[in-house]
């Protein structure tokens, strides 16, 4: 894939990101009404629009720079198969939230960027090509402090956290499993 496509789609999906929060921010964060609630059905539209909505600058601008990175990074495989990864661990991550998660609003990309991870992760170990595990080994050491986002905080979906690596396995499982079958 062309370097340039693939930032292109970064880029564009980093500013939607940013247009959100400005416009969040000068509402006076009145678009977090639209952020995950677990178990009501106001709720559940959270499950679509969460990752693109933040608390705080400071909250996205956290995020960005993991989000870059290992969406870049998925994008090896190419763009449409970066959007059908990060549409299903939107979806399986947000819907784990839903079911699971405590009763408050959950904003914010880290269930993306945690699935993204570990999506990478599982795609090193049931694709075993030797790029694919070269990436998984570059995110395992680099990304590796991820893991302490497991662990619960105040004010932190942590449950998005687990959420979103539960369903980066999940979506590798789906993604990568039936091609091993295929060569077994």
């Amino acid at each position: 894939m062309q370097i340039g496509k693939r930032a292109k789609v970064v880029l564009a999906f980093l500013a939607v990101l940013i247009a959100v929060q400005v416009i969040n921010t000068f509402t006076g964060n009145s678009l977090l009404q639209h952020g995950l609630v677990p178990r009501t059905y106001s709720g559940l539209q959270g499950v679509l629009f969460a990752p693109f909505l933040h608390g705080s600058v400071r909250h996205l601008l956290s995020n960005i720079l993991p989000l870059a990175v290992l969406s870049w990074l998925v994008m090896s495989e190419g763009v449409e198969r970066y959007i059908r990864v990060a549409v299903l661990i939107t979806l399986i991550s947000g819907l784990l939230v839903w079911c699971v998660g405590r009763s408050s609003i959950h904003v914010g990309a880290s269930s993306l960027i945690f699935g993204l991870w570990t999506y990478l992760l599982a795609r090193g170990w049931y694709e075993r090509s030797l790029p694919s595990i070269v990436i998984a080994m570059f995110v395992g050491v680099f990304y590796s402090g991820l893991v302490f986002g497991f662990i619960p905080v105040p004010g932190v979906s942590f449950e998005g956290h687990i959420a979103g690596a539960l369903a980066g396995v999940l979506t590798g499982w789906l993604m990568h499993s039936k091609a091993l079958d295929a060569k077994a």
